[in-house]
């Protein structure tokens, strides 16, 4: 099986999940977004395939979410993934991909929904 996880290795979720991957025998890609981010038409893939509004995947306790007014419920899918693509870190993490879909893998188990 081949997965692709949108990664930070300074999350103890995110290297959970990888772990998990791996542990599974998936051929992983591992996308680092924080220094490869993914373009806003991939976010929105990745987000439809995953049922997911853009405002489900975004760090709305990041103080730039607040600053840049995306925190709230009324903020736009356009403005959520237009700050997503401008400033990566508000991308919540681990997004993870396999033939069988994408999940936003919080709790890290939730990628054994894709395996």
């Amino acid at each position: 099986m081949r997965a692709t996880i949108y990664h930070n290795p300074a999350c103890g979720a995110s290297r959970k999940t990888l772990d998990i991957l791996r542990g599974e025998g998936a051929e992983v890609t591992v996308v680092e977004y924080l220094k490869q981010p993914p373009s806003r038409d991939e976010l929105a893939q990745l987000y439809a395939e995953a049922g997911l509004r853009p405002r489900d995947g975004l760090r709305v306790k990041e103080p730039l979410a607040v600053e840049l007014g995306v925190a709230t419920a009324d903020a736009s899918d356009d403005a959520v993934l237009d700050a997503m693509t401008a400033h990566p870190v508000l991308i919540e993490r681990p997004l993870a991909k396999t033939e069988k879909g994408v999940r936003l893998c919080r709790p890290q188990d939730a990628v054994r929904d894709i395996l």
